[in-house]
């Protein structure tokens, strides 16, 4: 059962609400194993060296999470008024998103399932 009424409870919830500076992209058409790739070479270090980083890193899913870090240093100066180079990424990391299913043909009328997966990054950024 629910402590008190409904009013009540997200009062409390929105009082524990995050004010880290984040940023996040939803059915990135990257799979979770990838982005994970580049999200653990970045994870901890400060916002310049991990632009420098994923500018140079082949993968695609860097390109993806370049775009969502700018965003996301572009949230904390403009809504936080936090400056970025004090920056350092907390927390990164990806999430399952939906699969589209496609049919690809083979030999003798059968077909084999290509599954083309998503996923919802997040990038959480803090202060040193």
């Amino acid at each position: 059962m629910a402590k008190g009424h409904r009013s009540q409870i997200k009062r409390e919830r929105n009082a524990q609400k995050d004010t880290r500076p984040s940023a996040k992209v939803s059915y990135a058409r990257v799979s979770v194993r990838k982005a994970c790739y580049v999200l653990d070479a970045i994870r901890g270090k400060d916002v310049q060296s991990a632009l420098a980083l994923l500018t140079y890193n082949p993968r695609y899913a860097s390109e993806v999470i370049l775009k969502l870090l700018k965003s996301a240093v572009a949230n904390a100066e403009n809504n936080n008024g936090l400056k970025a180079e004090n920056l350092y990424i907390e927390e990164c990391y990806a999430n399952k998103g939906p699969t589209m299913k496609r049919i690809r043909p083979r030999a003798q009328g059968r077909a084999y399932r290509i599954e083309k997966r998503m996923s919802h990054i997040t990038i959480v950024l803090n202060e040193k």
